[in-house]
């Protein structure tokens, strides 16, 4: 009798299925999805009896066991009624329920969630709690049910079309019809991305494919075929046979610094990969209807081929990111020219070994190593000079120790030889050889002070080697300042310093090491070094340790007084190695300062960090607005496209108002909202990086698994996914930006924080600075020495980026109280990098600001208000001051207490002293000062505090009175010469 039963119950159900017509709908606001989900059946109850029996063939793209809660509600009086699930699977839930109401209306809620953890690293929790009902099962009621509709809450939740499965029955018969395949292909357009990985769309079972394709003069025209697995596949090909130029995007590329690629795309059994074409339609194209033929194939499968009818209709097309015509932009080589950008200057090569950029030379050895490096920047960082600060002691060396007798293999070098010489790169390459050994040395220099060597050792005969080691011998009056390698920013430990590799817990691979105006920084790498993530992330892409440097856990770096240098020994151990080994101990080096500080920039560009009405920001005394992410005019994250025509309308507004704004737009982590969200899934892990998945719920519905989630914004619900590292989304970055800066106009950009390297830096600097415009670049950075982020220094970080920056806004989770003033001069001002800063992290302390001359920015915080300090510079007239920081021998006033430094801001017959106080308690300084210096006649001067709100009250001071200062505060002191 039960098996009786089940089997009606399963000839209802089947025939209640197929009777049922669903329609799909989006219903915005008709209901709360953090309680209720995002997905919900509407069900009309029409009886016989007073149970009501429904089977809802939802065909759900969510994998594994369907354990969530069902939520039944009345339409009529909003109540929430019990309900009993016979089954729930993903292609059906057969529910059972009391109709409170009678005959009418009731929702069926199938995928409620909660959200825990952090609100923008949310944890959508799916409920899985055991049914509301009594208990009994209605096993052999007939459905008396009808399912109206399916809805979601809006059309981006919404699974139609692409993600509403075929049943395992509908799949197992279409493989039957084509048993003799080895795949099947759907063409599909633009319109539909495929997003299943593992279930054919209900669409392509019921409607089939379509072959008919219209696009515009002059548009990138893109479409999709889809490739269902039967066996696994080996090497998908794909070739065309079209009177237009077409490619296909998942196998061939540009890499994002400008070398072709092809890509090996393999199937596995089962499963659909997506292969997208673009097709460029010339402006002039003739217009009618072409044949196209699209030829795949697979090394373990015959070919099939694809013949589609483009029509080309006789309307210009513009780009569309909602018809995927900028997936072009992954391809795109813009702005890779290594053409000089300002301030920088043409590189020159002096005689066969100098070569001089901007502030800088080098002279280097036969072998190719700096045989010493140069800077002319004055101890202050506002000008360059003639007089040269040597940072090397000697020339940088490789050592190689045999273990048999402790004695280095003696190399001869082979000669230097440039192999290019434009204004904007110079190469070299040198040979060193002994009977033993052979190193190859190819290096190059770019006009903002980054050296890239390749080192290539290669063995001549077997080898047991005790050590192989780089030394790099700095000036020791150069060596005041260490930052990483487990070392906050600050100065150099007076003793030996050791450090070890451990790149699982730690993102260190080098270290700055310098003065305020003379310095470098180097970092150690192999040829197999690929960027780790950063910014909360590092653990789950951490750097790959160099085979190289790091030898097993051999390698490390001792850093410390050796002799007359200050020596960075930088050693990998013991190895063997058998004739024709190779080993590549490749290093990075960027000169720093990179040009002198730009005080008036600082003085005069003055940021607004909000979405605001433009009247108000003129009105604060600002020149230039920050638009946040999350906001009307550039509302998703990293994808600032879909609001453009109001960006623009914004920033049109403030131009008439003598105003600037810059975006923020970067890469690290991209919305779910971008159009072209599947398209990138389909190139694997190569713009998404791979990952355990969850997180907010329109990621687990849609995504499935295989990625990070990231940022959060519960107002709008942007949800957003980690990028991979360095990939082609980087060309289509720097495209977005030319376009952004060609189209809407804006001024420059807000980086928040950086996951791209300084080559896609520098094609961004190019874009944003193109045909005028000011380009103007920030940086923020929130403080990454911690355990998520390796113990990296943002500034250390981030460094490769500073030569293309306008200003730092490092701060966030910075200490601003119990750091000294070393953490500050080299963590936070830029000072000895040529650059000027802000304060963050709880508006700051803007007594020790100004030491470095930064405020904060308004209005992010509370006490986020300079306005009061703008007001003082303006009174006093700090344009064209020269600034004199505390770290000049030159400083021409002094406090007499290291715990207080001073800085002056000096112009003819005036001068501006920023106090500021890192003693332990309120305290007296009396000011040494050289009025000389100055050009003021002590006998006429006055000392005033100017009165700033909430900052300092007005007060007169003498020359020579003691000056009382508080305990983590300090003056703003104007000194006049009165006739």
């Amino acid at each position: 009798m039960q098996k009786l039963c089940i089997l009606l119950l399963l000839i209802t159900l089947t025939a209640a299925a197929k009777a049922q017509e669903i329609k799909y709908q989006s219903c915005p606001g008709c209901w709360n999805p953090d309680t209720l989900g995002n997905h919900r059946a509407i069900i009309r109850f029409n009886g016989p009896g007073a149970t009501a029996h429904a089977l809802v063939p939802w065909r759900l793209p969510m994998t594994g066991p369907f354990t969530h809660r069902i939520i039944v509600q009345d339409q009529k009086t909003g109540a929430l009624i019990p309900s009993t699930a016979n089954s729930l699977t993903r292609e059906s839930g057969d529910v059972v329920f009391k109709p409170i109401s009678g005959k009418g209306i009731y929702y069926i809620y199938y995928l409620p969630y909660r959200n825990e953890g952090h609100s923008n690293y949310p944890k959508g929790i799916y409920l899985t709690t055991p049914d509301t009902g009594d208990g009994i099962r209605y096993n052999i009621n007939p459905v008396n049910c009808t399912v109206t509709a399916i809805q979601s809450i809006d059309s981006f939740n919404s699974f139609y079309p692409m993600e509403v499965i075929a049943t395992a029955k509908e799949t197992t018969t279409l493989k039957a019809k084509y048993k003799d395949k080895a795949f099947l292909l759907f063409p599909e357009d633009r319109e539909h991305p495929i997003r299943m990985r593992t279930d054919l769309p209900a669409r392509w079972i019921k409607k089939g494919s379509s072959t008919n394709f219209t696009a515009g003069k002059g548009e990138y025209f893109t479409f999709q075929i889809g490739i269902f697995a039967v066996k696994d596949l080996e090497d998908i090909q794909a070739s065309f046979n079209s009177p237009f130029n077409i490619t296909c995007i998942n196998t061939t590329g540009t890499t994002y610094d400008g070398h072709p690629f092809t890509k090996q795309i393999n199937g596995s059994q089962d499963h659909i990969q997506p292969l997208w074409f673009g097709i460029d339609i010339p402006e002039k194209a003739t217009p009618g209807t072409y044949p196209v033929s699209v030829t795949i194939r697979a090394n373990n499968a015959g070919p099939q081929i694809l013949h589609l009818n483009l029509t080309i209709t006789n309307h210009p097309v513009a780009g569309d990111p909602a018809k995927m015509t900028r997936l072009k932009w992954l391809n795109s080589t813009l702005a890779q020219e290594n053409t000089v950008i300002a301030p920088y200057t043409p590189l020159t090569i002096d005689g066969d070994t100098l070569i001089s950029l901007l502030g800088r030379k080098i002279r280097l050895n036969p072998q190719g190593y700096p045989e010493q490096i140069q800077t002319f920047f004055s101890p202050e960082m506002t000008e360059i000079t003639t007089t040269p600060n040597n940072l090397l002691a000697e020339n940088i060396h490789f050592h190689f120790t045999k273990r048999t007798d402790g004695k280095d293999i003696r190399l001869k070098a082979q000669g230097l030889q440039f192999t290019e010489r434009t204004q904007g790169t110079i190469r070299w390459q040198a040979s060193s050889t002994a009977d033993e050994l052979r190193m190859d040395v190819t290096a190059s220099l770019e006009f903002d002070g980054f050296l890239a060597y390749t080192v290539k050792v290669t063995a001549l005969q077997d080898l047991d080697l005790k050590d192989i080691v780089m030394h790099i011998p700095f000036q020791k009056e150069m060596t005041t300042y260490m930052m990483g390698l487990g070392q906050k920013g600050g100065y150099r430990p007076d003793s030996m310093y050791h450090w070890k590799w451990d790149v699982t817990h730690k993102n260190q691979d080098g270290a700055w090491i310098g003065a305020v105006n003379g310095g470098l920084q180097y970092s150690l790498r192999d040829q197999h070094y690929v960027r780790p993530l950063n910014t909360n992330f590092y653990l789950q892409k951490p750097l790959l340790a160099p085979t190289s440097w790091a030898n097993g856990d051999k390698g490390g770096i001792d850093i410390g007084i050796k002799g007359k240098s200050m020596l960075a020994n930088n050693y990998s151990g013991p190895r063997q190695l058998k004739k024709g080994d190779t080993l590549y101990y490749n290093f990075n080096l960027l000169i720093t300062p990179f040009h002198p500080l730009n005080t008036d920039f600082q003085w005069a560009t003055r940021f607004y960090h909000k979405y605001a009405n433009l009247d108000t920001i003129k009105a604060a005394g600002a020149t230039v607005v920050n638009i946040h992410h999350a906001t009307p005019i550039n509302p998703w994250i990293n994808y600032p496209f879909i609001e453009a025509a109001k960006l623009k309308a914004y920033i049109d507004s403030a131009h008439q108002r003598g105003l600037k704004v810059k975006i923020y737009n970067t890469i690290r982590e991209l919305s779910d909202h971008a159009y072209e969200t599947f398209a990138l899934r389909s190139l694997g892990n190569e713009i998404y990086s791979a990952g355990p998945g969850k997180g907010f719920s329109w990621l687990q519905e849609h995504l499935g698994d295989d990625y990070i989630p990231a940022w959060f914004v519960p107002e709008i619900k942007d949800a957003a996914i980690i990028n991979s590292g360095m990939s082609r989304w980087h060309n289509y970055y720097v495209e977005g930006m030319n376009w952004l800066v060609q189209n809407t106009g804006i001024d420059g950009i807000y980086l928040d924080d950086v996951a791209f390297d300084r080559v896609t830096m520098k094609r961004i600097k190019r874009v944003l600075t193109k045909d005028g415009h000011p380009g103007i670049i920030d940086l923020h950075s929130a403080n990454q020495y911690n355990p998520r982020d390796g113990f990296n220094n943002s500034a250390n970080l981030y460094m490769e980026h500073f030569p293309y920056l306008n200003r730092l806004w490092f701060g966030e989770y910075f200490d601003y109280e119990k750091n000294p003033p070393d953490f500050f001069l080299t963590e936070v001002s830029g000072i000895p990098f040529g650059l000027m800063g802000e304060m963050l992290q709880g508006g700051g302390n803007p007594w020790r600001g100004m030491i470095y001359g930064m405020t904060n920015r308004m209005p992010w915080s509370d006490n986020a208000d300079p306005r009061p300090i703008w007001k003082a510079w303006d009174d006093f007239g700090i344009k064209d001051t020269r600034m004199i920081g505390y770290w000049s021998p030159d400083c021409p006033v002094k406090t007499g207490n290291a715990n207080i430094p001073a800085t002056v801001f000096k112009k003819s017959g005036a001068a501006m002293i920023a106090l500021a106080s890192w003693a332990g308690q309120d305290t007296t300084v009396n000011l040494a000062i050289d009025w000389q210096q100055l050009g003021i006649d002590k006998a006429h001067a006055t000392i005033e505090a100017p009165e700033i709100k909430n900052f300092q009250p007005a007060r007169q001071f003498a020359p020579g009175d003691p000056i009382p200062v508080q305990q983590g505060k300090g003056w703003l002191l104007n000194i006049r010469e009165v006739k």
